[in-house]
């Protein structure tokens, strides 16, 4: 199940952990990925807090913590192959995992039709 946020973030649920990155339109609107700065694993974060830093060719940008959590585990391999997230933004090229602290505010994202709209 995919859900998707206002700012461009899928999240998938995998059991007790939500696997988060962004989405193939924000891939493109940043264009090409050459830096990510990850967080640390065992970080606790609340929703807006700002989690990841990536670099384009264009720009800076920030990924928020899209719910209230804690980091489990982060893509390492974005260090040495930023270029990832260009290339796969919905498989490969996530950022990180979180087990969330109320699966119910997934219920307040977008589903994949409804994000689909918000970026038509």
């Amino acid at each position: 199940m995919l859900k998707f946020t206002e700012e461009h973030e899928w999240l998938r649920v995998e059991g007790d952990t939500v696997v988060v990155g962004i989405t193939e339109h924000a891939a493109t609107q940043l264009g090409d990925i050459v830096f990510v700065d990850l967080p640390e694993e065992g970080t606790e974060v609340t929703k807006d807090d700002e989690v990841v830093t990536i670099e384009s060719v264009k720009a800076a940008s920030d990924i928020l913590a899209p719910m209230d959590g804690t980091i489990v585990e982060v893509n390492d391999v974005l260090a040495d192959n930023p270029a990832l997230v260009n290339e796969d933004p919905l498989g490969d090229g996530w950022f990180f995992k979180m087990e969330i602290e109320d699966k119910a505010a997934l219920d307040e994202l977008m589903d994949e039709e409804a994000y689909l709209k918000y970026i038509g």
